[in-house]
């Protein structure tokens, strides 16, 4: 039950994801008239609160309660996004967006350790694909109800999406401090079992983290598969459509309707079909279909009469890699973590993957503004293909490991750690 309660929660606390962020440069630059600048600081300080949470709150989550590390995370962010109702200058703005970004992702590795407290072993992959089906839908309500009531030639036309998002927080908070009431802890040695001494330093931390080979490939997957893919879902995909494909504005939207539609649909059913195989192999598998998916998209260049329809069936290929990706990397990271530093573990990855994703939007920038676009298509096929090889190094390394005794290596037979 208080796993179900965490998917609820979960998808209730990422409205605000969809109601504020894809309306709010076009609302401080133009709206607000502070112009480009601020709107792109915006979006930059946004990334940057993201950033410098998630490792805080995930080391915060291995020494204190996961479930005040979430709620004030959450709360934190309500009053971030909330503030921007009364925001009447740049700096008042730009201060809302930063706290927003740090209260939404310093929450995301507190609720990871929530699931695996709270979830058996055997059921963690499910959990975890529930619970980001749950966040897609979330996002998904929350630009659906914003772009119904947003109105960008007010003033005040954003506010809706600002008590959204604030709404959100306070209920989803509110939902996981019911569900931690007397909570069972299914936390114990088939997660982690690297040292029995935590470190005490961030510098420590990082270097007890990337100490086995493991870590060390799992982080490169981590950053490939974000680099591949979601660093380029909210721009550079729909920019390479609108100026290099020509297409109507209608088919991005569509895409991206398309993708979070799969999602929904094939996320039970492929945690089904999947449910035996190792980590490592479906993130081969993820990686593979990145490549796949941005070879599609190349196609369409020179098929104008069909670049929309392979635009969006793109995005359909990528949502197939989707639902294996987000339930099997966060089990996967977590298994391998130092004794203790689960939560720091996953809030470092979750650093990896926000830094690198807000790289996506320059790096667009800069090959499809140059028109380098054979550039920009190749990059992402020889990144997703880098993914591929992570992910076979992962599987070896963790053979060997498995192999030889006196490695640490997570507590559990070779299948166990395979299939984590």
């Amino acid at each position: 039950m208080r796993a179900k309660l965490l998917i609820l929660a979960s998808s209730i606390g990422m409205l605000g994801w969809g109601a504020v962020l894809p309306y709010q440069y076009a609302y401080a630059a133009d709206t607000r008239g502070w112009g480009a600048l601020v709107a792109a600081a915006a979006s930059s300080l946004f990334s940057v609160g993201a950033l410098v949470a998630a490792p805080i709150a995930g080391r915060l989550s291995d020494r204190f309660n996961p479930v005040a590390v979430a709620v004030l995370a959450q709360l934190l962010g309500a009053v971030g996004v909330g503030s921007l109702v009364f925001a009447d200058s740049a700096a008042v703005f730009l201060g809302g967006m930063f706290v927003f970004g740090l209260g939404l992702t310093a929450a995301v590795p507190a609720k990871q350790v929530l699931v695996l407290r709270w979830v058996d072993s055997n059921d963690r992959r499910r959990t975890f694909a529930y619970k980001f089906t749950g966040e897609a839908l979330g996002m998904a309500a929350g630009a659906y109800v914003a772009g119904h009531l947003v109105d960008l030639r007010a003033p005040q036309g954003l506010d809706v999406g600002f008590l959204t998002a604030a709404a959100g927080f306070a209920i989803s908070s509110l939902i996981i401090g019911l569900a931690g009431r007397g909570a069972i802890s299914h936390e114990g040695s088939d997660l982690t079992a690297s040292s029995e001494l935590q470190p005490t330093s961030p510098i420590e931390s990082m270097r007890a983290i990337f100490a086995t080979p493991a870590l060390r490939w799992t982080a490169v997957i981590t950053v490939a598969l974000a680099l591949g893919f979601y660093a380029q879902f909210e721009s550079g995909l729909p920019a390479y459509a609108l100026t290099t494909l020509d297409v109507d504005t209608s088919t991005v939207g569509t895409a991206a309707a398309v993708n979070a539609l799969v999602i929904v649909v094939l996320q039970v059913i492929v945690v089904r079909l999947t449910a035996k195989r190792s980590a490592p192999t479906l993130l081969m598998a993820v990686g593979g279909i990145w490549v796949l998916s941005w070879l599609v998209l190349s196609t369409a260049q020179f098929a104008p009469g069909v670049a929309s329809a392979l635009f969006v069936t793109t995005y359909g290929i990528f949502a197939v890699g989707e639902t294996m990706y987000s339930p099997v990397l966060s089990p996967l990271t977590a298994s391998l973590a130092p004794r203790g530093m689960v939560g720091q573990t996953l809030g470092t990855f979750a650093a990896l993957q926000t830094t690198f994703s807000a790289l996506g939007p320059l790096v667009a920038g800069v090959l499809l503004g140059a028109g380098l676009t054979t550039g920009f298509l190749g990059l992402h096929i020889a990144i997703s293909a880098l993914a591929v090889y992570a992910a076979w190094r992962l599987r070896v390394a963790l053979r060997r490991s498995v192999a030889v005794p006196t490695t640490t290596v997570p507590v559990g037979s070779d299948d166990q750690v395979l299939a984590a």
